[in-house]
């Protein structure tokens, strides 16, 4: 290995073709808003702070375009400059990396490359310059966290065949790190022989090289599923909502009529009762109610508007697909959930032994923090419908910020 420039030049790929598909309804992850940015604006605006020396270049999908220039506006026009025109991706992760280097190379090849997720937005500049510094001194580097948890090697009947040493064990993260002529060499070499990887360091080590490992960073998490939206908007919210201060608040209401059946779904959560609740879809009073409250927020109508019980592909349809819908509006208008206060109005069955799993059911829907729902109960003293048990009520409040 040549010993390394003293000043390399540097560049950083940024993988953003994938479909995300494990991130629930919508557009790419990458183009969804995340307090007030796409998640593809705010890993290139970090990426630019952490390294103001480095060109950025971003490989997208080639149905995705307006949409990356509409992501990228979202830059100040001093990271925008600093954006090479973006590559276009393959089949693969391992194609669109491999696309993202031929078009680097043909640009005038860098020292130094990074290649790193679009759905990584935390990575800082302790994270980066270590990750070039290894790079330098290595070739080719990768970051790395050590496990909590003891990992089990198991066969295909599922029977433990070994239980790997712990302290030798790193989960990888990116960027990922490398000598650009060494991945570029690497990544030509894997194509040639029909081999796919997992990530890029795999690749190196399949053309020969040593791949060091440097310290990674547990809060550098990747965005998959709605569970980690909301993780990352609630690390992002006391600063986001400051960008947030159109505060609207909605009010939802719902009535069902019990009917035959052995249970209610409430919130997503299936609970035990001596009836079910009637309507075209699984009557998910709850979920209706809450569904209406944050569509109100956003005057976007109600959920007959969008889920018409005309309808048929509704029948029997969970209703979690109508709340999931109401929160990517707000998600999609560049907004965020801050809480949503409801109320469960029957005489039974019984919610407080339910209300936790109710409250997680629904937070894992909406992508928010489990904080940020309140679900209460309350009898009508026998009075009226819902005390002579012929149905259940549900009345719910969310209070949305906006742009």
């Amino acid at each position: 290995m040549g010993a390394a420039p003293d000043h390399p030049s540097i560049a950083i790929l940024v993988v953003a073709g994938g479909r995300g598909a494990r991130a629930g309804d919508g557009p790419p992850k990458q183009y969804r808003s995340i307090a007030g940015k796409t998640l593809l604006a705010r890993t290139l605006e970090g990426l630019g702070a952490a390294t103001p020396e480095a060109a950025l270049k971003v490989v997208i999908h080639r149905d995705d375009f307006n949409q990356y220039q509409a992501s990228v506006a979202e830059l100040s026009p001093s990271e925008r400059a600093r954006l090479l025109p973006p590559a276009f991706g393959g089949a693969t992760r391992q194609d669109s990396v491999r696309n993202g280097l031929e078009a680097l190379a043909a640009e005038g090849a860098p020292d130094i490359v990074l290649i790193h997720d679009a759905a990584r937005p935390f990575a800082d500049a302790a994270l980066v310059a270590r990750a070039i510094n290894s790079a330098a001194i290595h070739g080719a580097a990768a970051p790395g966290v050590a496990l909590a948890d003891t990992i089990k090697e198991i066969d295909d009947t599922r029977v433990v065949i070994a239980t790997p040493e712990r302290a030798r064990l790193r989960a990888v993260q990116t960027p990922q790190s490398f000598r650009f002529d060494l991945i570029l060499k690497a990544h030509r070499a894997a194509a040639a022989g029909g081999r796919e990887y997992t990530d890029d360091a795999m690749i190196a080590e399949a053309a020969g090289a040593k791949v060091y490992i440097f310290d990674g960073d547990a809060a550098n998490f990747k965005l998959t599923t709605q569970q980690d939206f909301a993780r990352a908007m609630e690390l992002l919210k006391p600063a986001a909502f400051a960008d947030l201060p159109d505060i609207r608040m909605g009010q939802g209401y719902d009535v069902h009529a019990f009917g035959p059946g052995d249970a209610v779904f409430l919130g997503g959560v299936e609970i035990p009762h001596s009836h079910g609740l009637a309507g075209h879809s699984d009557a998910d009073v709850l979920s209706h109610a809450i569904t209406d409250a944050i569509l109100g927020a956003i005057a976007e109508g109600d959920i007959g508007a969008h889920f018409p019980p005309s309808d048929p592909q509704w029948k029997g349809a969970a209703s979690s697909i109508f709340l999931a819908r109401a929160c990517e509006l707000v998600r999609a208008r560049g907004g965020a959930i801050a809480n949503v206060d409801a109320t469960i109005i029957c005489e039974a069955p019984k919610i407080g032994p339910h209300r936790e799993r109710i409250r997680e059911s629904l937070a894992a829907t909406m992508g928010v923090d489990i904080g940020r729902i309140a679900i209460k109960a309350t009898t009508t003293e026998r009075l009226g419908f819902t005390g002579r048990q012929e149905g259940m009520a549900a009345l719910a409040i969310a209070t949305v910020r906006l742009p």
